[in-house]
């Protein structure tokens, strides 16, 4: 599921294949039936982060800002001069390992995927979405039972929830989030991209995204030139 998601990321940036309906089709398939998600869901928050990373209230994967995590010095310097208080921040370093990484999602993207694909009376990657648990259920329900099968599906999405956020993270939290301040783009892309040392298993284990700063500056590059 983890790789899965790093292949639908290419189909969705349109870095597979030359012609970009061919992206678009795979990519249906890729999140709709491997991963059980909306592309229309993916479009709609992942173009908005690349138009503007780490720009709060116009980057959706900042959100969490402030009723979870207190992010970035002039943001979290705001909310101490404001005293405004929705979690103990003091202590986010220690319980982000259990609302950040294992819950997002299973907790969150779980349901939202569908209130999404419902809202926005996108029935074709409903359709998509239904085909994986249709599979999924089919394979698993013979040899584990409904309760198994569920706590299967649990599983898989609390490891991957891990993977994922982790990896999405590590490459941008630690930089300059702020409200969005008209900078021109490319140094909008570089304050809010970091790099995580390339290896074979990094490459592998992040999808390529531990090139993080070439793939902000060149969004359609196949990922396996990012290190040239």
């Amino acid at each position: 599921q983890a790789q899965a998601g790093w292949l639908q990321h290419d189909f969705g940036h349109l870095s597979v294949f030359s012609k970009s309906r061919w992206n678009h089709w795979v990519h249906k398939f890729v999140i709709g039936h491997l991963k059980g998600a909306p592309a229309s869901w993916w479009n709609h928050l992942h173009f908005q982060h690349h138009a503007k990373p780490n720009c709060f209230r116009k980057d959706p994967d900042v959100n969490m800002h402030p009723l979870f995590f207190a992010l970035g010095k002039t943001l979290s310097v705001e909310l101490g001069v404001q005293k405004k208080k929705f979690m103990p921040y003091n202590h986010q370093h220690k319980y982000f390992f259990i609302i950040g990484p294992p819950a997002l999602v299973p907790l969150y993207f779980q349901w939202y995927i569908f209130y999404f694909a419902v809202q926005r009376k996108q029935w074709v990657d409903l359709a998509w979405m239904l085909s994986f648990y249709i599979r999924f259920f089919l394979t698993y329900l013979p040899f584990l039972g409904v309760k198994g099968t569920l706590g299967l599906h649990l599983l898989v999405r609390f490891i991957e929830s891990n993977w994922f956020v982790w990896v999405t993270q590590m490459n941008h939290i630690p930089m300059h989030i702020d409200y969005d301040k008209n900078v021109d783009w490319f140094s909008t892309q570089l304050q809010a991209t970091c790099n995580v040392h390339q290896s074979f298993f990094n490459d592998w284990f992040s999808g390529h995204l531990n090139f993080q700063i070439e793939h902000h500056l060149f969004p359609t590059m196949p990922r396996h030139n990012y290190w040239k």
